[in-house]
C-alpha cells in the first residue's frame, strides 16, 4: 500500500476529521514508529508503519459505502451551530465514521451518498467530476418555452458560473407544474436560485439520483449499502473506489440500520416458529400427512378430530349409564375392561377412582 498523508490516515481511522487532524499533528500527539511527527504533509504506510495517537496505536476502519434517504427538515452535515438535526442522527449505527458525499439543502429530501472513503467523497462532490445529480421539483406556475430556456441558463452562484442545467416537463397541472432537473455540479442552493431566475419559484424539491445510484425502496431516514454492482458502475464511470467487495466484507461486515421495521419478508421469529413444532410433535403421522399435503385444511381437520373424540366420549357415557338403569353395573364394568368405546374412557383420573372408592357411595 502506497504512503498517505498522516492526517487521511487519523480520518480513516475514525478519529476526527482531516482538519482536526492537522491540529493534533500539530500539538505534537501522533508518533510514527515512536517517533514525534509535528510537520503537515507527513507521509507514512498504514499497514507497514506504528501510528500513534496518544500512545494509542491506530487501527484503519473497513471502506464503508451507503446512500441514505434524507428527509426533508435536516441538514446533511454532522454538525450544526444552530442546533438544527442532522444526518449524524441517522447514520450513527453504520458501524464507521462516514461523511456524506456532497450536500442536500435542509427542505430538500432524497438520495445522499455517505462513506468513511476520503477519495471517493472527494471525487464524485467534485465539479470537475461531472457525476449527475437528478431533482423533481414541483415549480409554481406553466411553464412555457421561455420559462423552460430560463431554467436552462447559466447563473452566477457566489461569483462563479454555474453550468447550465437539463430540464423537461414532467406533468402540468396549471397552476403548478413537475420538472425533473439535472445538474452536473454542486452549488448551495442551485435548483432553487434557478427556479427564482425563470420566475417560477421552487415549492418542492427531491433528488431522485446521485451519481447514478439512486435510494427507490428506501423511506425517509432509511438507508442501505451500495451493492457490487453499484460500485463497479463508478469505479468504471469515476474511478473511485479503488477497490471493490461485496457488503459485508469490504464493509466490515455491519448490518445496515434504518429508522423503519423489520421487512414482512425476513425470517418469522422463533416465537412464531415455536407453535408449529410443537403441533408437529402432539399430532399423530396421518394428521401431519394431511395438514403437510393440504395446508391450513389439515390443522382445521385436526381440531375436529378432537372435538369427534370427545363427543364420542359423552355417548359412550350416555349408553352406559342406560345399561346402568336396565341392566346392572356389571356390563358397563365389563365394557371398560374390554376397552370397547374410547381408549380415554380406559384411563380413569385418580380423583375419579377416589371418588368412586368413597365409603357409602353407592354403585
Amino acid at each position: 500500500m502506497t504512503a498517505e498523508r498522516l492526517q487521511k490516515i487519523l480520518a480513516r481511522a475514525g478519529v476526527t476529521s482531516r482538519r482536526k487532524a492537522e491540529e493534533l499533528i500539530l500539538a505534537g500527539r501522533v508518533r510514527v514508529d515512536g517517533q514525534v511527527v509535528t510537520e503537515l504533509g507527513t507521509k507514512a504506510d498504514p499497514r507497514s508503519s506504528k501510528i500513534e495517537l496518544d500512545g494509542k496505536r491506530l487501527v484503519a476502519e473497513p471502506l464503508v459505502y451507503g446512500v441514505l434517504h434524507k428527509p426533508r427538515g435536516m441538514v446533511s452535515t454532522l454538525s450544526d451551530p444552530e442546533g438544527r438535526p442532522t444526518v449524524r442522527q441517522l447514520l450513527s449505527r453504520v458501524g464507521a465514521r462516514v461523511v456524506p458525499v456532497g450536500r442536500l439543502d435542509f427542505h430538500t429530501s432524497g438520495t445522499l451518498l455517505f462513506t468513511n472513503d476520503g477519495e471517493f467523497a472527494a471525487k464524485l462532490a467534485h465539479p470537475s467530476t461531472k457525476a449527475p445529480k437528478v431533482y423533481v421539483a414541483k415549480v409554481k406556475g406553466s411553464l412555457d418555452e421561455r420559462h423552460l430556456a430560463r431554467w436552462c441558463e447559466s447563473i452566477e452562484i457566489e461569483g462563479r458560473t454555474t453550468r447550465p442545467a437539463d430540464v423537461r416537463v414532467l406533468r402540468d397541472e396549471g397552476d403548478k407544474t413537475w420538472i425533473e432537473v439535472t445538474l452536473r455540479e454542486g452549488r448551495n442552493r442551485q435548483v432553487r436560485r434557478l427556479g427564482e431566475h425563470a420566475r417560477t419559484p421552487v415549492m418542492r424539491l427531491a433528488r431522485i439520483s446521485q451519481a447514478g445510484i439512486t435510494s427507490d425502496g428506501l423511506r425517509p431516514g432509511q438507508w442501505r449499502w451500495l451493492t457490487v454492482d453499484e460500485l463497479t458502475a463508478l469505479r468504471r464511470a469515476y474511478g473511485v473506489p479503488q477497490r471493490v467487495r461485496a457488503p459485508g466484507v469490504a464493509q466490515g461486515k455491519q448490518r445496515p440500520a434504518s429508522t423503519a421495521r423489520t421487512p414482512a419478508g425476513g425470517p418469522p421469529r422463533r416465537s412464531e416458529r415455536r407453535p408449529m413444532r410443537a403441533h408437529a410433535k402432539r399430532g399423530s403421522g396421518e394428521q401431519l400427512g394431511e395438514a403437510a399435503g393440504q395446508g391450513a385444511r389439515g390443522a382445521v381437520a385436526s381440531g375436529s378430530t378432537r372435538d369427534a373424540a370427545r363427543g364420542g366420549a359423552a355417548s359412550d357415557r350416555a349408553a352406559r349409564g342406560s345399561r346402568k338403569k336396565g341392566g346392572g353395573a356389571s356390563a358397563g364394568k365389563r365394557d371398560v375392561r374390554s376397552g370397547e368405546g374410547p381408549r380415554r374412557e380406559g384411563r380413569t383420573s385418580r380423583g375419579a377412582r377416589a371418588a368412586d372408592e368413597r365409603p357409602g357411595r353407592r354403585r
